[in-house]
């Protein structure tokens, strides 16, 4: 069976253990860039699929793996959703904006 996805690190090894044989390389920087991306679509589609908590956990370590590779570490990005949190507000108010009137 063919995926052509990133996969997390010790999926071949699991696969090994399964007694399969798993045919992988190495993606160069831009290549995994692209593959993150694409891996943060995917994973995001599952979590919008089956509304399970745990697909939300696999969203969590892409975004972690996609701010690694700009640089940034977790407590960076927390630290920036903290500051964002504090500017613009969360989501807990569960504000649907509907439409804007344009002032006088």
């Amino acid at each position: 069976m063919k995926y052509h996805k990133l996969v997390r690190d010790r999926i071949p090894e699991i696969i090994l253990s399964r007694g399969d044989e798993p045919v992988t390389r190495i993606l160069d920087t831009e290549a995994y860039g692209r593959a993150l991306r694409d891996k943060l679509g995917e994973e995001v589609a599952e979590f919008v699929e089956s509304g399970e908590v745990a697909e939300l956990v696999d969203v969590l370590e892409v975004v972690y793996a996609l701010a690694a590779e700009q640089g940034v570490g977790r407590s960076q990005i927390e630290d920036m959703r903290r500051q964002k949190l504090g500017n613009r507000g969360g989501f807990a108010g569960r504000v649907f904006l509907e439409e804007i009137i344009p002032g006088t």
